[in-house]
């Protein structure tokens, strides 16, 4: 105790203590973590400044610039468009195709006939999937689509797809996906937003919190076209039927967060200096690349005869405050003018070190490796297979979070309307909800891993199927993307046609002569 605090005591006993037990519970801030992470004494932390608020502030707020940064680095930064692009094919691929997985034993089906009844719905849905009739545009198909969605998803933080019903012709499907960029959903009054917490960024909630509708601008806010925007208010589900109205494709990283942030947000900042110290070495070693030579010369040297010197006529109207360089460019200096030569030192020798460091860390942000992101694979077999192994388990969490929000919810709403109109019998269908989900039961399957040694990865598929631990259909997927029952239906075709013309082969690869071709030889002699 102080002598300001024996004064206070000896006056104001109260005062004095409660003096004392301020300065005690600020010891014990200091205890724990407040010795550590949350110190506020050490020098390396008394800068630290940090202000968090809600959902609302830290994230709502900032979205619009994260949005348009992330988009300006996909346009112009190589790294940037690199792994979204690197995303997109290894999570979507080609398209994410459907394999239906009804449960035929709730269903009462035999192994058979629930085969049977799962090529039926994979085939109508492949009439409509595979035509851009399923584009409310008609401009991509329903792969198509998912790439874009999940493209538009990376760079925006979310994307928002409608489920209209229009009628076309040669077309026995209504059913149509309207994909809505992220802008467009937006407040239809911004300064009441800032008061009204009720909708935000175009997400509105009720008064528990929940979701129930967005607001869609006509066209989007920062269109220059000259018509008056407006929006439109869609519940997200339907009132009567429950149908889900709106799929909102967004990754969460916090509670009560209504919109999503672009995947690139954690690393913008280092993306857009990396990109900015590339283009200035390229410039650097440019202007090194158009490095001249000064010569000095008395004054009535002649040196119009090397042609260093451009005429009058083309001086003219040149601007004198810019100086260009040449490749092979002799300049003659007048008597008394000297040039002090530097050295550029370009290309610089540590730019590959420094820039590999940063992209390993925006790599670890990203969950992409540096071999992946870089497509860089010079390390041994070990390594590389480990970083594609590691990158493979964020590809396949991505991919099914992309079938649950995306490819799953609009083939229930197809397989609902293909039982509405008859095309598919599936009694109780509309009548219990446990049969409904028992019917619309399904697997999304996409682009294989790849092998980085196919003789070892195949010896190691083969040694699964024969130990139980996994199917010749889980590994034809894992290995190729492919079918497995599709190509025993094949091969079956295939090795009959090869005994039919005598091309049956040994382990060794060697023709095999058959019993018909070895009688036949006999007869002969």
């Amino acid at each position: 105790m102080n002598l300001i605090d024996n004064v206070i005591s000896y006056f104001n006993p109260r005062a004095g203590l409660e003096r004392t037990l301020a300065r005690k519970k600020q010891t014990v801030l200091n205890e724990g973590y407040g010795n550590h992470g949350a110190s506020g004494k050490k020098n390396s932390m008394i800068g630290w400044l940090t202000n968090s608020g809600s959902a609302l502030e830290d994230i709502e707020r900032n979205i619009p610039t994260l949005r348009e940064r992330s988009r300006d680095l996909y346009m112009g930064a190589p790294l940037a468009t690199g792994a979204l692009k690197t995303l997109r094919t290894n999570v979507i691929g080609s398209g994410l195709k459907l394999n239906a997985q009804i449960d035929a034993e709730l269903l009462g089906m035999s192994r058979e006939q629930a085969d049977q009844w799962e090529t039926k719905v994979e085939r109508e849905f492949s009439l409509w999937a595979d035509s851009i009739h399923c584009d409310s545009q008609r401009m991509s198909n329903f792969y198509q689509l998912q790439q874009l969605a999940f493209l538009s998803w990376m760079m925006s933080g979310d994307t928002f797809c409608l489920l209209p019903l229009i009628p076309r012709k040669n077309m026995p499907y209504d059913l149509r996906i309207q994909l809505i960029e992220a802008d467009r959903v937006s407040d239809p009054n911004q300064f009441v937003s800032l008061i009204d917490t009720k909708v935000v960024n175009g997400v509105e909630i009720n008064s528990t919190g929940e979701v129930v509708a967005y607001h869609i601008a006509d066209r989007h806010p920062n269109s220059i076209a000259g018509a008056v925007n407006k929006w439109t208010r869609i519940e997200k589900f339907g009132k009567k039927t429950g149908r889900a109205n709106v799929l909102h494709l967004i990754e969460l990283e916090r509670p009560e967060q209504r919109r999503g942030v672009p995947v690139l947000a954690p690393v913008i900042e280092t993306m857009k200096q990396l990109a900015r110290y590339s283009d200035a070495e390229l410039m650097a070693a440019v202007i090194n690349a158009f490095y001249s030579v000064f010569i000095t010369t008395d004054g009535d040297s002649e040196t119009d005869d090397f042609g260093s010197i451009a005429p009058e006529d083309e001086l003219a109207g040149s601007d004198e405050t810019q100086i260009e360089l040449g490749t092979g460019t002799v300049n003659f200096l007048a008597e008394g003018e000297k040039v002090q030569e530097a050295s550029p030192g370009r290309p610089n020798a540590n730019f590959d070190g420094f820039v590999t460091a940063m992209c390993r860390q925006i790599g670890a942000a990203l969950e992409i490796p540096y071999e992946v992101l870089m497509k860089n694979f010079t390390s041994s077999y070990s390594a590389s297979r480990g970083a594609l192994l590691e990158a493979w388990k964020m590809f396949k969490m991505r991919r099914q979070w992309m079938a649950d929000s995306f490819c799953q919810p609009i083939y229930e709403e197809f397989l609902a309307e293909a039982v509405a109109k008859g095309r598919i019998d599936a009694p109780g269908f509309f009548t219990d909800p446990l049969i409904r989900k028992a019917y619309a039961q399904a697997e999304w399957n996409g682009p294989s891993q790849g092998q980085l040694d196919p003789l070892k990865e195949v010896n190691a598929a083969e040694k699964r199927v024969n130990n139980g631990f996994t199917t010749r259909t889980q590994e034809t997927v894992a290995l190729g993307g492919g079918d497995w029952f599709r190509n025993h239906e094949l091969r079956v075709a295939e090795e009959r046609l090869r005994r039919e013309g005598n091309l049956v082969t040994d382990a060794s690869g060697q023709l095999v002569t058959t019993e018909d071709e070895r009688g036949g030889e006999e007869d002969e002699n």
